[in-house]
């Protein structure tokens, strides 16, 4: 290529990018601004800005900039989360110096300092919600207690030592009076151990579950093509001329307020998938369109998923009330489940307001992300809370791939993290981290990739079960060894072993 075609490309993609980010910046300031003044937080305000920079930059494609810049050895953006700005000043600072552009039309570099600041935030708001780095690695580690470990200090004894940061304390379950002494072993083993577990306690939520089943037959199993009648009142109170094999209700009668033909219903997180066909007075009449081959079993409690049916409840139910009474006193951050809007943030900013005064600035609040309503106001939920008190998010795969699909959860998943971590927030991957490995003994290969995974996130949770003390010492070790490889999702180029190995003793010879 020419001398002079190839100056004119490069002056080209230069003009690109400053116009890229002279709008970034005006689009950034402009959403900014709109935040700003619900924003008591002056600690959140750097974050707020980058995380509108961000948004800004994002809603460009920017694909093709990325391929052009790579030849060039430049950055492709693609790690400009913590640093909308920063990042692509560093790009154009570079570009402009091979351009031999004038020096008064260069852009200087960042500062060190300022080009990392994003990343120090993000340490130290996730120091305020799982406490200073674990004992092994980056990413933390949460376990969800069992009932048991109210009765049974060893259980959370040796969770402590093996690695737990946080103890996750399900209020879905159990009372006070277990939660208490489960509180109570957890600062006992801190003392005994020298080191410090934070206490994440979770609002149960208004969970749509089957509450009653009527089986007309001999069990409750169904089949695809069969019928199913969802009833509105009392489960005796269904049509005369339903001749299906069962009836069940829904613990959130509001549904039917929404609930219209053609909309999907999942049973029991998606293992049993069926249709509304159409609606009476007294409910609604569905078809079964996925079970297992021999049929599926239902069970009463199992969950009901409307992932395209609108339900307007409040997301803190009379029995969260008056469990905050509670976990306000006694937890370091509040599990939010079901949270959709910044509205329903500051429902739940408003109680703990009530209960704790002016101390409620220092309780963080944790986002449980897990419907697409939840990921499409994921900015306003991040800002309205995290301009209060420290805030976090957790990705909770199991709901939120039931109500997005299995093959959608991945790339939401992606972009969850990436906004985070423009807003220096931290994260938690949960549901089924080694789950076979908890209940078995036994991981899978591919839960072990999952676990992999999860060091990009800053906390990591584990469920309950037989084997949870060896889960969170192996999670502890995988953590460990890809700290070493990746940050987020920037590698770290480690001297491989296999390539020291290689060219010490590869013997492959031309014949």
């Amino acid at each position: 290529m020419a001398v002079g075609s190839r100056t004119k490309q490069l002056d080209i993609l230069y003009t690109r990018l400053y116009t890229l980010r002279r709008q970034v910046l005006q689009e950034g300031i402009d959403l900014f601004e709109t935040w700003k003044p619900c924003i008591s937080r002056k600690s959140f305000l750097y974050s707020a800005l980058n995380l509108a920079f961000y948004l800004a930059l994002r809603s460009h494609d920017l694909r093709a900039l990325q391929r052009d810049l790579l030849p060039l050895g430049l950055s492709s953006l693609g790690r400009s989360e913590a640093r909308a700005i920063a990042n692509l000043d560093a790009v154009i600072a570079s570009l402009g110096r091979i351009c031999n552009k004038d020096k008064s039309e260069l852009i200087n570099y960042p500062s060190q300092k300022m080009f990392f600041y994003g990343d120090k935030l993000l340490n130290h708001n996730t120091t305020l919600i799982f406490g200073g780095t674990p004992a092994s690695c980056y990413t933390h580690i949460m376990v969800t207690l069992p009932t048991e470990a109210a009765y049974d200090y060893h259980i959370i004894h040796d969770l402590l030592k093996a690695g737990m940061d946080s103890a996750r304390i399900n209020c879905a379950h159990d009372t006070p009076a277990i939660w208490l002494k489960m509180i109570n072993h957890i600062h006992h083993a801190e003392r005994d151990i020298g080191r410090n577990c934070k206490i994440y306690m979770d609002l149960g939520g208004p969970k749509s579950r089957i509450a009653e089943i009527l089986v007309k037959d001999s069990e409750a199993r169904i089949t695809t093509g069969d019928s199913l009648f969802l009833a509105s009142g009392k489960i005796s109170d269904y049509p005369e001329d339903y001749t299906g094999p069962i009836v069940i209700t829904c613990s959130i009668p509001e549904i039917f307020k929404t609930l219209k033909p053609g909309d999907p219903i999942l049973i029991d997180d998606g293992k049993i998938q069926a249709t509304v066909i159409s609606l009476t007075a007294k409910g609604a009449y569905l078809k079964i369109t996925y079970t297992k081959p021999k049929g599926s079993k239902l069970k009463s409690q199992k969950s009901l998923n409307f992932p395209q049916t609108p339900l307007h409840v409040s997301p803190l139910t009379k029995k969260d009330l008056k469990d905050l009474n509670f976990i306000a006193s006694y937890a370091n951050a509040i599990g939010f489940s079901f949270v959709k809007t910044a509205e329903d943030i500051r429902l739940l900013q408003a109680e703990i307001q009530k209960r704790r005064g002016a101390e409620a600035a220092g309780i963080a609040i944790i986002a449980k992300i897990e419907t697409k309503e939840a990921v499409d106001h994921l900015p306003e939920i991040i800002v309205q809370a995290a301009s209060k008190q420290p805030f976090g998010v957790m990705i909770a795969r199991g709901d939120l791939a039931v109500e997005v699909g299995y093959q959608r959860l991945s790339e939401l998943q992606e972009e969850i993290l990436w906004i985070c971590e423009a807003a220096h927030i931290p994260v938690i991957w949960a549901t089924q981290v080694l789950e076979n490995m908890v209940k078995t003994g036994l991981p899978s290969r591919a839960e072990i990739t999952d676990a992999a995974m999860s060091e990009r996130a800053e906390c990591v949770m584990l469920n309950k079960g037989p084997y949870i003390v060896e889960a969170v010492t192996s999670l502890a070790d995988i953590l460990n060894r890809m700290e070493q490889h990746i940050y987020k999702k920037a590698p770290r180029l480690k001297a491989l072993h296999i390539a020291i190995n290689t060219l010490k003793t590869s013997k492959l010879q031309k014949k």
